[in-house]
């Protein structure tokens, strides 16, 4: 918001939001990012040093990514890294290492990113062409709504790869399944780029990502009994 705090006022979606509105000052939005960034480095300092390493780019992914919508094209991508940074942590943190599979479950959730993301940006994207900011939804045109579908089939397609280098059974690709149905009722919400339905078929996510880890969960379970 703090990156955002000059376009907010004039994008409809963001119009009401506290730095956009001056209700909070770009110096307390500051001093409350560095104090959560303070707490969250506490929270790792008992975990294995890679992880503390790792936090490292990872801060960086996260500060830097709200100006990336200046000069990159697809900003989305990037957001996924950042988003998605606490795959090789996670796997630092348990592990004390970062396998193969970690790096391929990031590039999942680089797809997935850009897929729901995508999504966000069509709802803005009338506004986001009057201030002059990119995103995805402004790059991919009218080829918009297939890229989506692109990167809904890339990032499924990588978690089964994954499913298959971890040896998962059939609960874990049902879940897949569910998910890429899913990823289908996306399509019929997104095709007429209508506002409100790309606003939905963005937030409705959270089933997507229900479901995957559903998946994951009663694999998991069976593996256990």
């Amino acid at each position: 918001d703090y990156a955002d705090r000059d376009f907010d006022g004039h994008v409809e979606r963001t119009k009401n939001r506290p730095l956009a509105t001056k209700s909070v000052s770009p110096r307390e939005a500051l001093l409350l990012a560095a104090g959560l960034s303070l707490l969250s480095f506490v929270l790792i300092l008992p975990l294995d040093p890679l992880v503390i390493w790792l936090s490292v780019p990872a801060l960086f992914l996260a500060a830097s990514y709200p100006f990336t919508k200046r000069f990159f094209a697809i900003p989305q991508a990037y957001l996924g890294i950042a988003f998605g940074f606490g795959i090789p942590m996670g796997f630092a943190a348990v592990a004390g290492e970062v396998p193969a599979v970690a790096w391929l479950m990031l590039l999942a959730n680089v797809f997935w990113a850009v897929a729901y993301d995508t999504e966000y940006a069509m709802v803005d994207r009338p506004d986001d062409l009057k201030i002059g900011i990119k995103t995805s939804a402004i790059t991919f045109g009218r080829f918009d709504v297939a890229a989506v579908m692109l990167c809904y089939a890339a990032a499924l397609g990588l978690l089964a790869v994954v499913g298959a280098m971890t040896g998962a059974g059939a609960a874990y690709y049902l879940g897949l399944a569910a998910a890429a149905g899913i990823a289908g009722y996306h399509y019929t919400l997104i095709r007429a780029r209508e506002r409100a339905d790309c606003f939905k078929a963005f937030r409705h996510n959270n089933w997507l990502g229900a479901v995957v880890f559903a998946g994951i969960f009663v694999d998991q379970l069976l593996r256990a009994a």
